[in-house]
This record gives C-alpha cells, structure tokens and sequence, in this order.
C-alpha cells in the first residue's frame, strides 16, 4: 500500500471539511478500515474570513495563517495537499512556491475535468470572493471554456444561501436555489460548478441534476488518486 499521506487545510468552514473528508471516504475502495488513506486533517477555525479578506485587499495575515497550516501539515508527514475551501486557491500558487509538498489545486482538476467532459460554457456559483478574482474564469479559459458569473440578483441569492443559510447550520433554500437555477439556464450555460464548500454541503441535503459539478467532489478523486488509492467505481 502507499505511504502517501494526504493533509487537508480545512476549517472554512468545519461542516464542509467533515463533507470533505467524507467524499474522500466514498471514494475509496475500501473493504476495512486499513485499506482507507491516511489523511491529517487541520481544521483551522481561526482563519479569518476568505472573500471579506481578498475584496478588503487586506490579505497578509490571511495568507501567512494558512501558510503556517500549510507547514505544519508538511511537517507531520503530508506528502500531498488538499485546500477544499475554493476562495483561497486565490493563494495556493503562492503557498506552492513556499512549500514542499504539491497541493491539489481544485479550480484546475475541475476546469480539467469539465474540458474532458466536452462542456464549454459552466457557470460559477461561488463566494463574491471567488467571482471576482477570476479564479475560476482564469483556469477555464486555460482550457478554451468560457466561465459565466451569475447575474448581480443571483449572486446575491447564492451570497444567502452560503452566508444567511449553510453557514447558520441550515440545510439551504430549495426555492433560491431553482431561482439561481432558472437564471444560469437562462444565460445559455451547459454546466454549472458548485464552487464553494456551503454549496457541496447544500448537495448533501438536496439532490442537484448531473448540469452541476461539485468542485469539491472532484478535489476528492483527485486525492484518492494522488495518495495511490484505488477509486470506488459503484
């Protein structure tokens, strides 16, 4: 068996690092508890608030908490990183540069992952954060797909779901959600990405369509692959 190691930089928020782990979990083909990947999981509570950071432009003391996680990760171990907080892959390049392990950078397994399933117009649905650094948009257009943001009356119905409602410990509006739903069709998208982790959440609760791809989901697979560990196909 491996010896790979997987670190999860978790925390932002602990509901959505529990769902995180547990895809990595559902992903595995496991038959006991020895045949699952050994994984550390720090769930850094303190990290102050991604999208309020990167728009107030104030984001040195962000980035060097989560550098001081990234590091502490590597020294116990990690051979590979997982961040499953979207809005902060704006520093994993940075963060790569300052240590010693590859992290999983999510945005562009699942910009991969769209592109090889022949899709070519996703619509975003993430944090203010997310949208407006072009996080997204950026790893698409590597790819030659044309990301959409949702219009300014649906991306304020996405900032309530993740902020008013997944983030209070509630399961999430159906109702807002059709209305994001309805708005993207709309704008001609073939494919939408959950792009935040209170939306991965929300899918736990609510079944979504295969139009969505959880980002989430697919930084899973990728760590299962990475560690060396066999996928569960059924």
């Amino acid at each position: 068996m491996s010896e790979q190691r997987l670190g999860v930089l978790g925390g932002m928020g602990p509901q959505a690092t529990q769902v995180f782990y547990q895809f990595v979990l559902d992903r595995t083909d496991a038959a006991r508890d020895q045949d699952h990947l050994p994984a550390v999981i720090l769930s850094d509570t303190g990290i102050p608030d991604r999208t309020a950071a990167i728009l107030s432009g104030s984001t040195e003391e962000l980035y060097q908490r989560l550098l001081g996680d990234a590091k502490l990760l590597e020294q116990c171990g990690c051979t590979v990183l997982a961040i499953p907080c979207n809005t902060s892959h704006y520093f994993a390049d940075r963060l790569q540069g300052d240590i010693g392990v590859p992290i999983l950078h999510m945005i562009r397994e699942t910009a991969a992952a769209l592109a090889a399933q022949g899709k070519q117009r996703p619509a975003i649905l993430g944090t203010d954060g997310t949208i407006r650094t072009g996080l997204y948009q950026k790893e698409c257009a590597a790819l030659g797909l044309e990301a959409v943001a949702p219009g300014p009356d649906a991306q304020k119905l996405v900032m309530s779901i993740i902020y008013d409602e997944i983030k209070q410990g509630e399961t999430g509006s159906r109702e807002k959600f059709a209305r994001i739903d309805r708005s993207i069709r709309k704008t001609g998208c073939d494919c939408a990405i959950l792009a935040c982790t209170e939306l991965s959440v929300f899918s736990t609760y609510h079944t979504l369509p295969s139009f969505y791809l959880d980002a989430m989901a697919v930084l899973a697979q990728r760590a299962v692959e990475a560690c060396g560990y066999p996928l569960r196909t059924v």
